[in-house]
């Protein structure tokens, strides 16, 4: 067999921040102008975008320029905090309070703006992320089946992810996943990633075509909802492991 057939992938191409080395995720888009960076919610990547015609090298340049400003955004990640009673936890974009009963049922209750639940406290952890993970689907299920019915497609199978660089994904065989921890996130916010992906049903790029017919889908403001996911994200990932 010829060598070349028998190369092994590239490897990632990856960049020093501070005392860290992390990987570079570079993506070309048919509609960017000019090169953007930013960091991945939870500190696992740098994420460059950049047009189509730009040689890599040009992204690796410009990170590595940053290197600075990415060792801030680092630092500046929220801490992660066991959860115990008295805690809070998003849901839906509003804090609720953990309250912890050991002699009340294990099954999480929500009580206004509280999620009350009994048994072990050192089960609190895994039992909230299960109740997150249930709610998650129930509220994804159902904008899935109203976004699918806006673009005139069938409702596509659903697959929670636990992905820690990606909101959401649609695969080439109409799959979509989405990340539980959006059932955090409020309302806008999580319906416009579940918007973005039903778009990808119809035209899978991010072509003119795409982001006209995700405007035409989603009813709120996408770029109040991207901002909101740039500037809290991490908070998500801090909030819940």
């Amino acid at each position: 067999m010829l060598d070349w057939l028998r190369r092994a992938p590239a490897e990632p191409h990856r960049i020093v921040v501070g005392e860290r080395t992390l990987p570079v995720e570079i993506r070309r888009l048919a509609h960017a102008r000019r090169l953007t960076l930013r960091l991945a919610p939870d500190g696992s990547a740098v994420r460059v975008t950049m047009p189509q015609w730009a040689p890599t090298r040009e992204a690796l340049v410009f990170a590595r320029a940053r290197a600075e400003w990415l060792e801030r955004q680092l630092a500046a990640l929220p801490a992660r905090q066991p959860l115990a009673p008295g805690a809070t936890l998003p849901f839906r974009g509003v804090p609720h309070t953990i309250a912890h009963d050991p002699a009340a049922p294990r099954r999480v209750r929500r009580d206004g703006a509280a999620l009350r639940l009994g048994g072990p406290a050192e089960a609190l952890e895994p039992r909230l992320r299960r109740w997150l993970e249930g709610e998650a689907r129930a509220l994804f299920t159902a904008d899935l089946a109203e976004y699918a019915a806006r673009a005139g497609v069938p409702v596509p199978p659903l697959a929670l992810s636990n992905a820690r660089r990606r909101w959401g994904s649609c695969s080439a065989k109409g799959m979509v996943r989405l990340n539980w921890r959006l059932a955090m996130a409020p309302d806008a916010v999580r319906r416009s990633v579940v918007a973005h992906e039903v778009a990808h049903l119809v035209h899978f790029d991010h072509s003119p075509r795409f982001h006209a017919l995700l405007g035409d889908l989603f009813e709120g403001d996408l770029d109040a909802a991207n901002r909101w996911l740039r500037r809290n994200g991490r908070a998500l990932y801090a909030a819940l492991g």
